[in-house]
């Protein structure tokens, strides 16, 4: 099994979908694709971001455009159905499959074209930067798929080469979530937007707690377990 990546780097105006990360600097996005022929494709994408930045994104979440997905000025053909999965203060969760495509330069239906056997991708988008990674069975076919996205892009989109070696790991926060529940989730947002966490505080416990509607000692508690799991993420991914 082996693992490529590579970055497009859009300048503004490029791209709608990419312009609200330009412009949003908090947004961050994880999508993974499957796509097993150029006619059909699956995409998984989480967003994430400040409440009212998040926001400025919902209207192109769930319209039917299929434009967001390509690489090229081309017009991409084809239909769209997306679902929202989840919806909380400071993150999206979104379902989407494209189906009967005749037409579209998206990464992961260029890639059906050589890859017979399949491949997954995941996305990661924010800033001006979108980074793609591609698992695939074999190396064969790798080089002819970098000629096809270099030689297809947008003139206003950069390519850059990041690196092909066999795959030993596939690190996803869509697949490997933390353990951080929903509650203490809403907590720990909360003291985020609301500064907690800077020096000095802007806000105090008991004026979280007030917030929140909830006692002292349970935004104490829940503010406790999630950053101990934040923290046990980070040494497992580091380790």
């Amino acid at each position: 099994m082996y693992e490529f990546s590579f970055t497009l780097t859009y300048d503004h105006g490029c791209n709608e979908y990419a312009d609200l990360f330009i412009e949003h600097g908090s947004l961050r996005s994880e999508t993974l694709y499957a796509c097993l022929d150029p006619t059909e494709m699956w995409a998984l994408e989480r967003l994430t971001g400040a409440p009212e930045e998040l926001a400025a994104v919902d209207d192109q979440l769930l319209d039917d455009s299929l434009k967001r997905y390509s690489i090229t000025d081309r017009r991409c053909d084809g239909s769209r159905r997306t679902s929202l999965l989840e919806e909380k203060r400071g993150q999206r969760l979104t379902f989407t499959y494209l189906a009967d495509v005749t037409r579209c330069d998206a990464v992961p239906l260029i890639a059906a074209t050589f890859f017979s056997t399949g491949a997954l991708f995941r996305q990661t988008r924010s800033g001006r930067s979108t980074t793609w990674h591609v698992l695939v069975q074999d190396d064969d076919n790798v080089g002819l798929l970098y000629d096809a996205v270099g030689g297809q892009l947008t003139d206003c989109a950069t390519f850059s080469f990041n690196h092909l070696r066999e795959a030993d790991q596939w690190d996803s926060r869509l697949l490997h979530p933390n353990d951080i529940r929903p509650e203490q989730q809403d907590v720990l947002t909360t003291a985020v937007d609301r500064g907690y966490f800077e020096t000095p505080r802007e806000v105090t416990l008991d004026e979280l707690a007030t917030e929140l509607d909830l006692p002292r000692s349970t935004v104490s508690y829940r503010l406790r377990r999630a950053t101990a799991e934040l923290a046990k993420s980070f040494v497992d991914r580091e380790a």
